[in-house]
């Protein structure tokens, strides 16, 4: 397989061209011959014009690059290593939505043959990828896993909003449902990750991986979340005791804030999700998503009692919560926990202007059924910076100032910001 590919004389098809794919559908095409797929027309009529949807990419990532982007599954018969890397996320009862997945499994049930390879990308629960995806590949195509076609998954590790750890430079897991497809696998995925490959033991192996890296860090903001509350009632600066701790050199630099997104604020659920299915109460990793998952009330309480204190009525201020995506620097706004926030303020009647420089208003409008502010006013009575993009870091006392009434009170989520002459900041 790989050597056809290198010759061109197969093709690589990435299926889902979203944060994970667009980026290694455009390295593999440096190499190989790609076509890159996606169900979102206009997404897709994006990239042939050389402009990355996520807002991740420059035009020059499209530059000379072997490539086709589709909406049209027809088109996907055409290949032979087929790379799915769709979104998975979990519904209203945090309960793994595997709907994208097993879609572009029936997709590749109907393009594979005989000989083709099939790895997925998408961060599951161990055991997910033979045990659910592969029979609705198997049922579809009429084909069978090792006989006929062969299986493997190489987990996803990409950082959105990170320009130093990027795709190539970030070791890369795969697996494989034999010795020989591994080996294959590594070598197509060798060809364009410098940092080198690392073989896992199985399939299984490489899933759990994954889905446990996401959950450890889950479990180590949880716990500065916690301390955050403990150290709030006592009046301790939980920033300060954690610039105290981090003199040792084995303390890790965890700390606290909303815990969103596609990846640590999910993958937990899928680790959850397997584990009560094997009759197992996960109790741990339970814990660390309560208290993550309530850190968006805990903040607008907080900043209830604050108003009161300064003898103001909540119902009657006005409050500016700058950032809604997930993270700094992206333009991501899935699963963004600042939207609970905004929502745990709006039900103490608190008027809530929003801004955000990187989110796009129509998305936030059509996902959450909120609007961004175009102009920020000056008469606030606090102001949440609940993303530290680096716009924000920009701006002082005199901006925070001028932007709000007497007694201002600054909600610094991600520490970014030193004390500030004249503005009461308040951390997680």
């Amino acid at each position: 397989m790989y050597n056809e590919l290198l010759e061109k004389k197969k093709k690589i098809a990435v299926i889902g061209l979203g944060y994970v794919g667009l980026p290694i559908a455009l390295e593999f095409a440096k190499q190989f011959k790609v076509i890159g797929f996606d169900i979102n027309e206009e997404r897709v009529k994006m990239m042939r014009n050389g402009e990355d949807p996520s807002k991740e990419l420059d035009a020059s990532a499209f530059y000379g690059t072997d490539i086709e982007f589709t909406a049209d599954p027809e088109v996907l018969r055409t290949a032979n290593f087929f790379v799915v890397a769709v979104p998975t996320d979990i519904d209203k009862h945090k309960v793994p939505n595997l709907t994208p997945l097993l879609k572009a499994s029936e997709t590749v049930g109907r393009a594979i043959k005989k000989g083709d390879y099939v790895v997925y990308e998408s961060t599951v629960y161990p055991g997910c990828t033979e045990e659910d995806c592969i029979p609705i590949v198997e049922e579809v195509s009429g084909l069978k896993m090792v006989d006929d076609f062969s299986v493997g998954y190489s987990p996803e590790r990409i950082n959105p909003g990170d320009k130093v750890r990027t795709l190539t430079t970030i070791l890369k897991i795969v697996s494989g449902d034999t010795e020989e497809s591994l080996k294959e696998i590594s070598k197509v995925y060798g060809k364009i990750i410098t940092a080198g490959i690392y073989e896992a033991a199985s399939i299984k192996v490489a899933e759990a991986a994954k889905v446990i890296e996401n959950t450890q860090r889950d479990l180590n903001i949880s716990l500065m979340n916690e301390l955050s509350i403990i150290f709030d009632r006592m009046g301790i600066d939980t920033k300060e005791v954690l610039e105290a701790a981090g003199t040792k050199w084995n303390f890790l630099k965890f700390y606290p804030g909303l815990v969103g997104g596609h990846c640590i604020g999910v993958d937990p659920y899928y680790l959850m999700h397997k584990a009560k299915k094997l009759g197992i109460d996960p109790q741990v990793i339970a814990a660390g998503r309560r208290i993550n998952d309530a850190m968006p009330a805990f903040v607008s309480k907080r900043l209830a009692q604050m108003l009161i204190s300064n003898g103001k009525n909540p119902s009657n201020c006005k409050v500016l919560v700058k950032g809604l995506t997930f993270k700094e620097n992206v333009a991501d706004i899935r699963n963004s926990k600042v939207v609970d926030l905004v929502r745990e303020l709006m039900d103490y009647s608190i008027n809530v202007h929003i801004t955000d420089y990187w989110a796009s208003p129509n998305e936030v409008a059509h996902e959450y059924n909120l609007t961004l502010v175009e102009n920020i006013s000056d008469d606030y009575d606090a102001v949440i910076v609940a993303v530290a993009h680096d716009e924000y870091k920009v701006h002082d006392a005199g901006f925070y100032k001028g932007i709000m009434k007497d007694d201002p009170i600054l909600m610094d989520l991600k520490g970014i910001y030193p004390n500030m002459d004249g503005v009461k900041i308040w951390r997680l």
